[in-house]
């Protein structure tokens, strides 16, 4: 159905919770209407704006569904279509757009109330969603398109860095994607500055797209912006990659906090996680190697008899202790201080990503991006405490991506965690979370309700749908339209970057064209173009 402004149903019933029934009139087709679509509905008094919901398939007479007529015939098609037989459609109104002082003045308002008996349903057009979500500006990125819509759909994105916010959708959905869209329009926007823990070497300076080929990545488009660490510098050099700085850890610089991350990585118990202090107090700043290094002598068992340590419990911790130390990256001593220098680019205003190169199990990305986290928030909490007192300006607003989220916000460790700590502060030291993950029900509850913008994919499991929309108006609607999802190239995004939620297809990625929307506009147009030849 091509978009016009013209009636296509009018509201029969519904309420102010679960949205209102459409009866669409016959020269509308059923088919032609899709879950996620936008409509507008013009009250006696203000104009609504609304999503489809469900679609449904309604009879005047309970008897043709057990005994259908003849539909060969095309006159009594024509006949039962419309006044025997009908389409129905589920609408979630969520904003009232004109019509009344308070839209007119302040933009569109919040819905509190319903539209009147049989007012007009037309399909929403272009200018109605500019009207909703705005034009692309210096504040405004445009992310996608809305569901069968050619309108440009824009977030708001100093808006959306006040709060941790959420990527989540089943693998193989292009979380991945998104989420280079995001820091994308961050980058391009100036929004903050971003730390992000590239488990899978996607954010760097190329990332793979959804057919297999390479697509640039951040360090490419924006080169002035961006600085590549890395944990693998053989695996970086091997990808043709020029990084900026190669992170290695002294077993020195590793601290009890960063252990209790590990334990159900590492398979530590308790007795084994409270050990670890004990030996931090007795060894000071060397208690990991000369922990690790322990014997089994009459000097270790008396040792751990004077601690009261169980030699069960010991050998658990050794054994975690001694995986640690197989991590390449890991030295007994360094010189370098990697937190010094990821502090150092993030307040020059450069972004810095963190590639893990061939080291991406886990245990290495929980306790690299566990440590550096820690020490990088303790400076940033310093810093915006000194600004608070008049003492230094408040630093840069930083934001921080991790993948494998439920593996630092599960409810077993969120309390205890730094992500934990900086999901539920919402920016008050000026450092927030973008998580992504395939499973948002192992995600704590409390700091998924904290999260102020989620943007989810195709999500099969019914807990993680629960979880995603949990606290969420019309949480039972919105459910529909997320289930209805196609596997690839849609997500639903709401929450405060975004007036209302909305289905979406994201836009464009990887050709020469959308480089050029996407790259740094203080790039030499010159070099720019040698990019694009260079792709081709």
């Amino acid at each position: 159905m091509t978009q016009q402004d013209k009636k296509m149903g009018i509201v029969v019933s519904g309420s102010s919770s679960k949205g209102v029934e459409v009866r669409l009139d016959t020269t509308t087709s059923v088919e032609d209407m899709v879950v996620g679509r936008y409509v507008t509905i013009e009250g006696n008094k203000r104009r609504f704006f609304g999503m489809i919901t469900e679609v449904v398939l309604g009879v005047t007479d309970i008897s043709l569904t057990q005994t259908p007529p003849d539909m060969a015939d095309p006159f009594i098609a024509e006949v039962l279509s419309g006044t025997s037989t009908y389409g129905m459609l589920q609408v979630m109104p969520y904003l009232t757009i004109g019509g009344d002082i308070d839209s007119m003045i302040d933009g569109p308002q919040p819905v509190k109330t319903v539209p009147s008996h049989f007012s007009a349903v037309n399909m929403a057009e272009d200018r109605d969603i500019e009207l909703v979500f705005g034009k692309e500006d210096k504040d405004r990125f445009w992310i996608g398109n809305p569901l069968d819509m050619e309108t440009k759909l824009c977030i708001n994105l100093p808006e959306l860095v006040k709060r941790s916010n959420g990527i989540f959708g089943k693998s193989g959905t292009g979380k991945t994607f998104l989420t280079r869209m995001l820091l994308i329009g961050m980058l391009q926007k100036s929004a903050c500055v971003n730390l992000v823990f590239d488990m899978h070497s996607e954010y760097g300076w190329a990332g793979t797209s959804e057919k297999g080929r390479s697509v640039k990545a951040l360090k490419q488009l924006f080169p002035s912006k961006v600085a590549v660490f890395t944990l693998d510098e053989e695996n970086s050099r091997n990808r043709g990659v020029s990084t900026d700085f190669v992170v290695k850890i002294g077993y020195n610089e590793i601290e009890p906090e960063d252990m209790s991350l590990l334990r159900q990585t590492l398979n530590l118990t308790e007795p084994a996680i409270e050990a670890i202090y004990q030996m931090r107090r007795e060894f000071g700043k060397d208690w990991f190697i000369r922990t690790s290094e322990l014997e089994d002598s009459e000097e270790t068992k008396e040792l751990l008899s004077k601690m009261n340590i169980h030699d069960s419990t010991f050998q658990n911790l050794q054994r975690g202790l001694n995986t640690i130390k197989r991590l390449p990256f890991i030295e007994r001593r360094t010189d370098q201080n990697a937190v010094h220098q990821v502090i150092e680019y993030l307040n020059r205003g450069l972004n810095v990503v963190l590639e893990f190169g061939r080291y991406t199990d886990i245990t290495a990305y929980i306790l690299v991006a566990n440590l550096l986290t820690r020490r990088i928030y303790s400076q940033y909490r310093e810093k915006t405490e000194k600004a608070l007192g008049g003492a230094g300006e408040s630093p840069t607003p930083l934001v921080i991506t991790i993948e494998e989220a439920h593996k630092f916000l599960n409810p077993e460790v969120a309390d205890q965690t730094i992500f934990g700590i900086i999901a539920r502060e919402m920016r008050k030291y000026n450092v927030t979370l973008l998580v992504i993950d395939q499973r948002p029900s192992g995600i704590d509850e409390d700091i998924m309700s904290q999260m102020g913008t989620k943007i989810t994919c195709l999500l099969d499991n019914e807990r993680d749908r629960d979880s995603v929309l949990s606290g969420v108006s019309g949480k039972n609607e919105l459910k529909s339209v997320l289930a209805k999802l196609s596997a690839k190239q849609q997500a639903l995004i709401f929450g405060h970057a975004v007036p209302m939620p909305v289905a979406f297809q994201p836009r464009e990625y990887g050709s020469a064209e959308s480089y050029k929307g996407f790259s740094d506009n203080t790039n030499d147009s010159r070099q720019a173009k040698r990019d694009i030849e260079e792709l081709w």
